[in-house]
């Protein structure tokens, strides 16, 4: 059997953070939401930048997982857009960003 020469995945070459080699310069800056949509039931929204795939869902999702008071964490991947991430429970929108940002992507402001 030959192997065949491994190709990168199309996002990797196309600022998929999660998939793309790692660079020498730091992941851009977020901006806080200042607003975050949210409900009383403690459910907040955040338009959150820079996903691709899949795998950038994951580690979004990973991510903010990990917060304490992130109850539950949504992702609805919008490939080139700005992707809704819904979380649920009483982590603050200070912590979430940063975990957004710790990940790679941005967090927009409305």
């Amino acid at each position: 059997m030959t192997e065949s020469p491994r190709t990168p995945l199309p996002m990797a070459t196309t600022d998929c953070s999660c998939c793309a080699p790692a660079a020498d310069t730091p992941a851009p800056a977020g901006r806080q939401s200042a607003d975050p949509t949210g409900t009383s039931a403690g459910t907040a929204t955040y338009q959150v930048e820079g996903m691709t795939c899949e795998h950038c869902v994951g580690s979004v999702a990973e991510a903010v997982s990990a917060l304490d008071g992130a109850d539950d964490v949504r992702v609805e991947l919008v490939a080139g857009g700005a992707s809704p991430v819904t979380v649920t429970g009483p982590a603050s929108a200070g912590a979430v960003q940063a975990a957004i940002e710790a990940a790679g992507y941005r967090v927009l402001t409305h």
